[in-house]
């Protein structure tokens, strides 16, 4: 019985599949209609990825790499890291050969170790390199660590705005629901450069946003794209608020080095109460100048981190170890220097200090209004202008100005930046569409020969292909 019923399914399947092809040629017809039949039709991606699979950095580094262009929107030097960081590098690939092979899961343990030495200073804190410090693939890494680890479905996190744009998508792949709180800025005296010190949070609004479903703060200082150094009154409200709460602070604090004009970074760890529910994420891409070598990491007490490990454990698991090492020596030469003039953190903020403010010039000439950063590579500036003259570029109704007017720049201007509103909130994008963001960690001279200039446009008066071209180098 159960054989014949074998038999008899066999037949059934065959003549579902082949019976309309029976007496035909249908050898290529027949091999397409096993694909359909055979092609998967549940659900493939998961419902995680929703609503996040446009992402505007793949659209805007598309259309740079398809022009001659001057990138001056992505956030990385076109310069080299210290010699002293490029030598230790050069030592871990051609010294000790068994760093090609694995380390330790959670950390190279002279990377943990110097990072818990260095950074148990800074922060006021006696740092454990196994409980209190995790080596992650690069800061973006760590936060996506984080969110993963913390995370779960329903959870509310707050996120300033404008904000690095991955806080929203992981936060939404994690379950997460993000409320967004805005920067604003305050009124300044006529004629006067805007400066990111005068964009506050109001805060009976942040209050506002705190809810008995409220997980986890996003902070971000000095902050990408407005390069906003926040103060120690400004983080005094944000921690009240989240020790009110009992919410964790995820704070980024990648440009921590490269602050200006005399400000001071004050990491919010460092604030009463504030160590047991904060992670403070680090680079060594953006404190070396190494980008591409992609080593983070993320300090924090054992009661969060050990959340993160287990994520970690079952997803990266392992970090690269020779760029490790390399970097645990670089700290290990910086914490000889600390505070002294031959420090690089001492050098590299003066010299790209001189980098911004030549970039500042540059804009205002060509009639633009940059905001002056206190931190971080970046800068936004006012393209008011240019949208009240130039209002009707192409591309979607419903599409931001600034995007439409940094495309029209690549095309016409060769020069690539980045709009601001692509680090907002959709329903806050109008807020911001008329600031576009530029990175000024570039440099006109540097060691060796080789220049970075881009052609600007001019002021709107002036515009169209036959302006003639401004050249603003970076330096």
């Amino acid at each position: 019985m159960a054989l014949g019923g074998m038999f008899r399914n066999a037949a059934a399947i065959y003549l579902h599949l082949v019976g309309p092809f029976r007496g035909k040629k249908s050898g290529a017809s027949l091999a397409r209609c096993l694909h359909q039949t055979l092609a998967m039709t549940k659900r493939l991606q998961a419902r995680r990825l929703d609503g996040i699979d446009h992402n505007p950095w793949v659209e805007f580094v598309k259309l740079a790499s398809e022009a001659d262009v001057v990138n001056l929107g992505q956030g990385f030097p076109d310069f080299p890291p210290p010699d002293f960081a490029v030598e230790a590098f050069q030592h871990a690939v051609s010294g000790d050969f068994m760093l090609n092979q694995y380390t330790k899961a959670f950390g190279y343990p002279p990377l943990t170790k110097i990072l818990a030495s260095f950074f148990g200073k800074l922060l006021g804190q006696d740092i454990d390199p196994l409980k209190n410090v995790l080596v992650t693939v690069g800061a973006y890494g760590a936060l996506f660590t984080a969110f993963q680890a913390l995370v779960d479905e329903g959870d509310e996190v707050i996120i300033i705005e404008p904000f690095f744009d991955c806080y929203e998508p992981m936060t939404l792949m994690a379950g997460g629901r993000p409320v967004f709180v805005s920067l604003k800025p305050s009124p300044n005296q006529d004629g006067e450069l805007d400066s990111s010190s005068s964009w506050q949070l109001d805060p009976t609004e942040l209050a506002s946003k705190f809810t008995s479903r409220t997980k986890a703060l996003i902070l971000n200082t000095p902050n990408n794209p407005l390069g906003k150094v926040f103060s120690r009154a400004e983080l005094e409200l944000v921690a009240s608020l989240c020790q009110q709460h009992d919410v964790v602070c995820i704070t980024d604090e990648v440009y921590q080095w490269l602050v200006y004009d005399g400000c001071q970074h004050v990491s919010i760890a460092t604030l009463p109460g504030m160590w047991e529910r904060t992670l403070t994420i680090g680079s060594a891409g953006k404190t070396f100048s190494a980008t591409g070598w992609k080593v983070g990491w993320v300090l924090g007490p054992d009661s969060l981190l050990k959340h993160l490990r287990t994520m970690h454990q079952n997803s990266i698991f392992h970090c690269p170890t020779q760029a490790q090492a390399a970097v645990a020596q670089s700290f290990e030469r910086e914490q000889l220097h600390f505070g002294q003039p031959s420090s690089y953190f001492v050098q590299l903020p003066q010299a790209i200090q001189r980098c911004r403010d030549h970039m500042i010039q540059s804009l205002k000439s060509v009639g633009l209004r940059p905001v002056i950063p206190q931190g971080s590579y970046f800068l936004i500036t006012d393209i008011s202008e240019f949208k009240s003259k130039m209002p009707n570029l192409p591309g979607a109704a419903d599409e931001p100005y600034d995007r439409r007017f940094v495309k029209w720049m690549i095309k016409n201007k060769g020069l690539m930046a980045i709009p601001v509103s692509i680090f907002c909130s959709v329903p806050h994008q109008e807020l911001f569409d008329h600031y576009i963001r530029f990175c000024f960690m570039k440099v006109k001279d540097r060691p060796g020969g080789g220049k970075t200039s881009s052609s600007l446009p001019m002021p709107p008066a002036g515009m169209g292909r036959g302006a003639g071209p401004i050249c603003v180098g970076a330096g």
